[in-house]
């Protein structure tokens, strides 16, 4: 009898828990016929997503109305009002879903309260898997339900060393249930897929560096147009690229007019290609203030890129082995990105293809089948 694992993941804007919990639940369908595999659709969010799912096997559990595009979706505030009305809309359905259906594994991979807490009240037999990522905020009210619900979180994912290095130092989770497991970032066929769209892109000569990510503080992107104008300075033909859209995009603008690099600098908006971009450009640049390790520098290590990277917490000097695979830089230090740029400028080709074979390496434990073992394996010991 198959084992039936609901994915619990409301993402409101294009951020990277949509690929991961996509790639996650199809790796389940695609390379094992032991799993029903479902997603609920909280309030619309994954009717984009509706063929995809179901070419995969993967049903869609609808818990409510869609509502998904009335929601506010950019700032702080809206993102809280929102997640305020999913909680409320949600609760009811929620509770029929769990006790009508009793779903043997529910994933977690939101850091949402709702299923957390209705899963202690009313289910003994699903076990949780929660997936952590990023910075979360340990504060009073999330240290105390992770605490709270420690019996029934029966392993929590982390994609890094770092951040469950970070978990186990706070002590919330008992140390034995604190797994890593790497993030299916890379799905072969679609790479291959979107590499080929352009057969004459990697023939290109390399005329810009590359940066992509939602245009949010975490990103930090004003910094990195700080920085690169001083860059400009000294080289004054470099082009930036920097993709994505986000609530910050008007006081991104507004920087680069102010400092004069509007030649320089472009906002092209989001691209459901990013491959084609990463592989005719001189290096890709992360700039934020934190990821795990950033899905942006292993997609671009897959693509062969020069990596240049901030070292914040949770990944990014993990996956670079320290800067062997790429170059480092403290973040939001005055001068630190524009003394590493110059240093790429100054790195000889064999450096530079070093560097770049240790990321390209490193790239491939991200891929779903690494990712399947890896989720097959825990489900096998709960």
């Amino acid at each position: 009898m198959k084992k039936t694992i609901y994915y619990w993941s409301p993402c409101l804007t294009q951020i990277a828990t949509v690929k991961a919990t996509l790639n996650s639940a199809i790796s389940l369908s695609k390379y094992s016929n032991d799993y029903d595999v479902r997603i609920i659709n909280v309030c619309g969010e994954w009717n984009k997503y509706r063929n995809q799912l179901l070419e995969n096997n993967i049903s869609i559990e609808n818990l409510s109305f869609n509502y998904y595009n009335f929601l506010p979706k950019n700032g702080f505030i809206n993102y809280r009002i929102s997640n305020l009305i999913i909680f409320l809309v949600s609760l009811i359905p929620l509770i029929f879903l769990i006790r009508n259906k009793r779903p043997d594994y529910f994933m977690i991979h939101m850091i949402t309260s709702l299923p957390l807490i209705l899963l202690n009240f009313f289910n003994s037999k699903t076990k949780v898997i929660l997936r952590i990522s990023g910075s979360p905020k340990l504060n009073f009210f999330r240290k105390k339900l992770w605490m709270f619900s420690g019996k029934k979180i029966f392993i929590v994912t982390c994609p890094t060393d770092d951040l469950k290095k970070n978990l186990i130092e706070n002590e919330i989770f008992e140390k034995t249930k604190l797994v890593k497991l790497y993030d299916p970032v890379i799905n072969i066929k679609e790479f291959i897929k979107k590499k080929g769209i352009d057969k004459s892109i990697e023939k290109e000569n390399k005329t810009y560096f590359v940066a992509a990510g939602r245009l949010t503080k975490q990103k930090n992107f004003i910094y990195l147009i700080k920085e690169f104008k001083k860059f400009c300075s000294i080289y004054p033909d470099e082009k930036l690229l920097i993709f994505g859209e986000g609530e910050l995009r008007n006081r991104l603008n507004n920087e680069i007019k102010k400092s004069s690099l509007s030649e320089n600098v472009k906002l092209p908006g989001y691209t459901d290609n990013i491959y084609k971009h990463m592989l005719n450009s001189k290096a890709f640049i992360l700039s934020s203030l934190w990821e795990d390790p950033g899905f942006v520098i292993i997609e671009s290590a897959l693509c062969n890129s020069m990596i240049i990277s901030s070292n914040c917490k949770n990944g990014p000097s993990e996956f670079l082995l320290s800067g062997n695979a790429g170059l480092l830089f403290e973040n939001n230090v005055n001068d630190e990105l524009f003394e590493k740029l110059k240093d790429f400028k100054k790195l000889e080709k064999k450096e530079i293809f070093k560097k770049k074979v240790l990321a390209k390496k490193n790239s491939k434990k991200f891929t779903m089948f690494r990712h399947f073992l890896g989720l097959k394996k825990i489900i096998e010991q709960i």
